[in-house]
């Protein structure tokens, strides 16, 4: 159900920014980045989608504690839409970085994987310092 809603909100995400991909002086620069350079630059990125999305939740009023994986994943895609700027700077970078097409790639498999359990984890940690 998530990976629906996913692909429809790349889909706007694409759309809604006008997003047209450039071939850009510094794109052979991109290209002859190190595994671990490229990581660094693109882990914050990663960090700020996920930091948007968590504040949203936070902030809806459907949000407590006790919700079931069911619930925390509705509660993630209805999250999105209020967080396109910081996802689809993560898509545009990891497109520079690994080839035009590979940030949605990033976006509906890896991310996706990893974003529920990271979105739980950010909760906690943000439950506990209330």
């Amino acid at each position: 159900m998530i990976l629906e809603h996913l692909f429809g909100l790349s889909l706007v995400l694409t759309a809604s920014l006008d997003f047209q991909p450039s071939a850009s002086a510094s794109a052979g620069a991109w290209m002859q980045m190190s595994i671990r350079q490229k990581s660094a630059t693109f882990q914050p990125l990663v960090r700020q989608a996920t930091d948007c999305i968590v504040q949203k939740m936070f902030s809806d009023p459907r949000f407590n504690t006790k919700l079931g994986p069911g619930e925390i994943n509705d509660l993630i895609v209805d999250s999105m839409p209020a967080c396109v700027r910081p996802m689809q700077a993560m898509i545009d970078a990891h497109d520079r970085m690994y080839g035009t097409g590979s940030g949605e790639a990033f976006l509906l498999g890896p991310y996706l994987d990893m974003l529920p359990a990271a979105v739980v984890s950010h909760i906690k940690i943000l439950s506990r310092d209330r």
